[in-house]
């Protein structure tokens, strides 16, 4: 055990550092370790020195004090004032002595006495305050003097550190360089250059030198902007400057050496010791740079000048011609390319400025376009176009409200205006806040009504407009298929069956009357019970007035029966997720429950037994959209409406689209056509709209149902059909009959595509039966288009033999006219065609004997004029074909000019036919390919298309011209939009001619390509092209001239097609290049090089297609784009997607059946939802449990 010996002096009980060892060991015990006598000294010496200060300081306070009396004696200031003011000092001496911590006595003592303990802790709590000192930041003023440390230690972490990567600036000392030497080098050969600032003024940044500007930052966006300086061209010199020099001279910098002293040059200097180097080039081999600002500022305002310039031009137009509408709209969007240039555009802003700036100066330019458009209205108050314009501006700064009581005024005075109407629909149908399904509905019947009273007179004070019947079918056409989307399929039907009933079957009693009192008169039919339109037993409108008149007709027997349904489970797995149930049978009731319902009297049901009400359709639902169609072609248009929304193929010129078709997009059908190899010339005879037809509501991706529309659908079809066609003409009959044998090959083809055989098998044997019974119809047996349609159907289904004897038998049919008949040039043209394909697949893609080929026979014998033998061809006949195409078709594109001039009425039904080339042109080209060289059918094709695209662009000032006259304006409108129709025939045949000898044999493909991107640029909405071209494009590893091209044709249309293709392609070269990545063998030849940013490209795309005004409302586009972002892995931002979706589209229920697919979690909230806005809901989630609990 160590003992412990106590310290003599406490004060020094640490061991010292310097040990006095004592030599003799036996007097150890008198030796005091912990005495020190270096301490000792210096503690005895200060002590004196202290006690002499006081003593100083004692004396000098008496000698002041006494001196103070004096002063106060012989003064004029009072004695109380003085002694207050000793009297507070006193106090604060007291107070300082006690806050100092240190033992002392009365003021009035002599001494005080001092212990060398105390000392020492004074000693130590200075060294704690001088530590305490450098633990913390300090300024150097405080500091009491210059010897003290001037630095700290902080020990406190900067979570900031981890934050941003890097110390905060303000704690990186700076200093201040003397002299521009540096230690180890030779001054008189070796220098640095240092950098010095040039003022001192705070930056932002911390640096007064800025760097160099980057491609992306504001500056260089603004230059490129910005015009050119310097002009492009060179300039004239002037007359008496001009010499004739053998050198090309110098250019002066901005004229800076004009007017100088020869002998003003620039001083030598080190770096340029001979004088001959310009400031600039001085300066850059000093390592310094010019500044650049003057250069910008020079740019800014030169482009300054510019737009203020043209700014003041449009102010001088305007007010010259303040009747020029277009002029104000062009004003109010130059307002957009001058906020770009005056504060950087919407980039350099996200770049740059914060969020509130941004949203300010928007704001800013949107309040000045307002400001603009107001003034244009009040100018021209009667032009819809600055009205829409102001509406379109207004949108995105008044509130809801306001917004809505602003267009139903604006309706209110304008109610003759079809175009501002469909405006407002697409606003109630958009606007989330106010959407539900009533309202908007409710709003088309209002708006079919008011227009029916204009075209009708009723509304005295609005004339109706030109076109107006065709605008209200159309609008017609857009309420069905909004009805449709929102999945009330019953409302949509019941609409069709209405408006059909009440314009092939009114009353002649009826029809001189207004419409709104026809429709008064159509109500008690529609709630009598009786058939309609497509139900068994329907009579008509008319038929039932004139029994009515009698005292009505006994209701049918029961021997009609239908046999019954077999009721299939519709939960088939009761272990799957609850969500995945829903999808499965909402999208199953809406497949099978798309009729509206209807009590059967004969088994004594009654409206109480409906168990789904929402199935029966009142009459107040689809009173207000009746319309009056007084012109044949409008009814024919109607049907081939009702068709079309059936899911039948029609004509696409006799139908024209609407005009926003984005709304209808919602199918991907439309962007994978055209894929299928075996048939390269024939899979694009009938077209996909991208349309889905009734009753197929599902996810994007999710299969369809039926092939068709069901046992029930079919039968409902087969009635429409048998109903229709009685009151029809015979031409018009017709366009119904190839429509339903076009019906029954796409339900072949999808038979096909699916690989069941026995499906194929049915399907194929009741597609033939329907064919077979229209063809034994009387006016269709010498109808060619049947008899091609039906040998088709037969060579999809491998009955070539069948096939071949179908086309002999209509080709004989056809007799002599030969290349005259553009009904058997189309025959002809499809049968060589598929032989070429056979040839191709058989042989491997050799071609035969040209004398031996079955097609160069058929079209041989199409030119000659006899029907097809099983004789050889010779070469002489070959040569007279050759010579009678070429004969033909000169004269066809000559008579073009003929053709395209009004018809008289009992002409009109032979315009279509004089103008259908394709078939003629398309038999030329094969013929000229199968003899010659794919050269010569290509020329082909480029005459006649240059020809008819150059009649084309002659359509329209014609059409302008003719604006007077109401029929020869319909008729030169209808001319033009077949002529475009034929126009894209021959390009979509000509590219796919081109696709197919690339398949086969060797050719370049820059010659398809420059086929595409011409026809491309010319029709940019043609999809069937768009597929070609994406999977031309798809063979390349660069991908710049293919997004080149497409941002070239995204930028003049406003169609969203070219925009959806843009991003399919960009989807296809992700999913290679991602193949490419992920492979393991890294020893094989990658197939693409790899490349990244694809994914930021792909939504950069689909960013820039909902920023159009089409694009914002098209399904397609939005469903595309969420599946995408979940496909990435980003579900955040799919789930925003979704609800940005809803704020533009809020009517498309399949958009809330994917949400229900990719985030099933909400589940209920997206059902919650769609009941809110009265989106149609098959199954309840209450009913869901039910079954799922069954």
């Amino acid at each position: 055990m160590r003992r412990t010996v106590m310290a003599l002096f406490p004060a020094f009980a640490e061991v010292a550092a310097n040990k006095v060892e004592d030599s003799s060991k036996d007097l150890e015990w008198l030796s005091n370790k912990s005495f020190q006598t270096g301490d000792a000294l210096s503690l005895h010496s200060r002590f004196l020195n202290e006690t002499s200060e006081k003593l100083n300081k004692r004396d000098a306070s008496v000698d002041r004090e006494s001196s103070s009396a004096e002063e106060e004696g012989e003064g004029n200031v009072p004695a109380r004032k003085k002694k207050k003011k000793s009297e507070k000092k006193r106090k604060k001496k007291k107070k300082h002595k006690k806050k100092s911590g240190r033992r002392s006595g009365s003021s009035g003592s002599d001494s005080e006495t001092i212990y060398p303990s105390d000392l020492k802790k004074e000693q130590e709590a200075e060294r704690h305050q001088d530590a305490k000192l450098a633990s913390h930041f300090t300024w150097l003023d405080d500091l009491q003097s210059p010897t003290e440390r001037q630095f700290c230690v902080d020990r406190k972490p900067d979570q900031a550190n981890w934050t941003y990567k890097s110390l905060y600036r303000g704690d990186v000392a700076r200093y201040r360089r003397k002299g521009s030497s540096s230690l180890g080098l030779d001054c008189r050969k070796q220098e640095v250059s240092w950098e010095n600032t040039e003022t001192n003024k705070k930056q932002k940044g911390g640096s007064s030198k800025k760097g160099a500007d980057r491609y992306f930052s504001t500056v260089s966006r603004q230059l490129l902007k910005s015009e050119l300086p310097v002009p492009v061209l060179p300039m004239i010199p002037d007359c008496s400057h001009s010499c004739i020099t053998s050198f090309l001279p110098l250019g002066d910098n901005g004229g800076e050496n004009k007017g100088r002293d020869p002998g003003d040059r620039v001083q030598p200097s080190s770096v340029n010791p001979l004088g001959v180097y310009d400031s600039s080039t001085a300066l850059w081999l000093q390592g310094k740079g010019q500044q650049d600002q003057q250069k910008v500022d020079t740019q800014t305002g030169e482009s300054t000048v510019l737009l203020a310039g043209r700014t003041e031009e449009f102010n001088r137009r305007l007010r010259e011609q303040p009747a020029d509408t277009q002029l104000w709209i062009e004003f109010i969007r130059y307002q957009d390319e001058l906020s770009a240039a005056a504060f950087g555009g919407e980039e350099e802003q996200q770049i740059g400025d914060s969020t509130e700036s941004r949203k300010a100066s928007y704001r800013a330019v949107l309040e000045k376009k307002l400001s603009i458009a107001e003034r244009a209205v009040a100018t021209n108050p009667l032009c819809i176009a600055l009205q829409l314009e102001r509406l379109r501006i207004c949108q995105e700064l008044w509130e809801p409200s306001a917004l809505a009581k602003e267009w139903k005024k604006l309706v209110f005075l304008h109610p003759n205006s079809a175009p501002l109407w469909r405006e407002y629909l697409l606003f109630a149908q958009s606007y989330f806040s106010n959407f539900t399904v009533s309202k908007v509905n409710s709003a088309y019947g209002k708006c079919l009504s008011t227009l029916s009273a204009v075209r009708d007179g009723s509304m005295v004070s609005h004339p109706a407009l030109p076109g107006t019947e065709e605008e209200m079918l159309d609008i017609f056409t857009q309420q069905c298929h909004f009805l449709r989307q929102s999945g009330h399929s019953e409302k949509a039907v019941s609409l069709f069956q209405a408006m059909i009933d009440f314009t092939f079957y009114k009353p002649d009693s009826v029809r001189k009357l207004s419409t709104k009192q026809q429709v008064e008169f159509f109500e008690p039919f529609w709630d009598s019970g009786e058939a309609r339109v497509g139900e068994l037993g329907a009579r008509g409108w008319k038929a039932w007035m004139l029994q009515q008149e009698r005292g009505g007709w006994l209701q049918p027997s029961a021997e009609e029966e239908e046999e019954e349904e077999e009721d299939e489970e519709e939960v088939k797995d009761r272990n799957q997720p609850r969500w995945t149930v829903w999808l499965d049978v909402e999208s199953s009731r809406e497949a099978a429950h798309w009729l509206p319902w209807r009590p059967d009297k004969t088994k004594g049901q009654s409206e109480e037994d409906c168990e789904d009400p929402d199935r029966q359709v009142l009459f107040d639902d689809i009173g207000p959209s009746l319309i009056c169609l007084s012109s044949p072609e409008l009814q024919l248009r109607l049907l081939l409406h009702f068709m079309s929304f059936l899911g039948l193929p029609v004509d696409s010129v006799l139908s024209a689209a609407p005009c926003q078709p984005g709304l209808l997009l919602e199918s991907l059908s439309l962007l994978t056509q055209g894929k299928e190899l075996q048939h390269p010339l024939t899979c694009y005879d009938l077209p996909d709209p991208g349309v889905n037809s009734v009753g197929h509501m599902t996810t994007l991706q999710g299969p369809r149902k039926w092939m068709g529309l069901g046992k029930q659908g079919e039968k409902f079809v087969t009635n429409v059909f048998s109903m229709v066609r009685p009151v029809l003409p015979p031409h018009h009959r017709a366009f119904l009959s190839l429509s339903w044998v076009q019906y029954e090959k796409v339900k072949v083809m999808r038979c096909l595509q699916s690989g069941n055989k026995k499906r194929l098998r049915t399907q194929g044997k009741t597609s033939k039966r329907v064919a077979k019974q229209l063809l034994k119809e009387p006016d269709n047996r010498s109808s060619l288009v049947l008899w091609r349609e039906y040998a088709h159907l037969e060579w999809m289904l491998d009955n070539r033999d069948e096939a071949r004897k179908v086309f002999s038998t209509a080709t004989a049919m056809g007799g002599t006219k030969g290349l005259s008949s553009p009904a058997l040039c189309e025959l002809c043209l499809l049968w060589s065609q598929l032989e070429v394909e056979d040839e191709a697949r058989e042989q491997g893609g050799k071609l035969s004997d040209v004398t031996a080929s079955p097609a160069v026979s058929v079209l041989t014998r199409l030119a000659e004029g006899t029907s097809s033998s099983s004789q050889a061809l010779s070469p002489v006949s070959i040569l007279k074909a050759r010579r009678s195409y070429e004969q033909v078709l000169a004269a066809s594109l000559s008579a073009l000019d003929q053709n395209l001039q009004p018809k008289a009425p009992a002409q009109e039904d032979l315009l279509g036919e004089q103008l259908r080339l394709r078939g003629l042109v398309g038999c030329y080209a094969l013929f000229q390919y199968l003899t010659v060289s794919i050269q010569a059918a290509n020329t082909v094709y480029s005459q006649a298309r240059e020809r008819m695209e150059e009649l084309y662009g002659t359509l329209t000032p014609e059409k302008q011209l003719n604006s007077n006259d109401a029929e020869a304006s319909r008729s030169t409108a209808d001319s033009s939009h077949r002529l475009a129709a034929e126009c894209e025939a021959l390009a979509l045949q000509q590219a796919a001619l081109l696709r197919h000898h690339n398949s086969i044999g060797v050719f370049p493909l820059v010659t398809l390509r420059l086929t595409l991107t011409s026809a491309l640029s010319a029709w940019p909405r043609s999809a069937p092209l768009w597929s070609i071209y994406v999977q031309v494009e798809k063979c390349y590893h660069s991908a710049g001239r293919a997004r080149r091209f497409f941002h070239s044709v995204t930028r003049d249309t406003s169609s969203v097609v070219p925009r959806l293709f843009a991003i399919v392609a960009e989807q296809q070269r992700k999913q290679l290049v991602d193949a490419a990545q992920r492979s393991r063998c890294h020893d094989d030849v990658l197939p693409i090089l790899p490349e990244n940013g694809l994914s930021n490209r792909i939504r950069g795309l689909f960013e820039g297609a909902i920023a159009t005004v089409m694009g914002a409302h098209c399904p397609l586009v939005w469903r595309m784009y969420i599946h995408f972002l979940v496909s990435e892995g980003k579900v955040d931002k799919a789930k925003g997607i979704f609800y940005k979706a809803l704020q533009n589209v809020p009517w498309a229920k399949g958009l809330y059946m994917d949400a229900v697919q990719l985030f099933p979690e909400h589940l209920q909230e997206f059902v919650d939802l769609m009941t809110e806005k009265e989106l149609r809901l098959r199954l309840p989630l209450e009913e869901l449990d039910i079954l799922l609990e069954d």
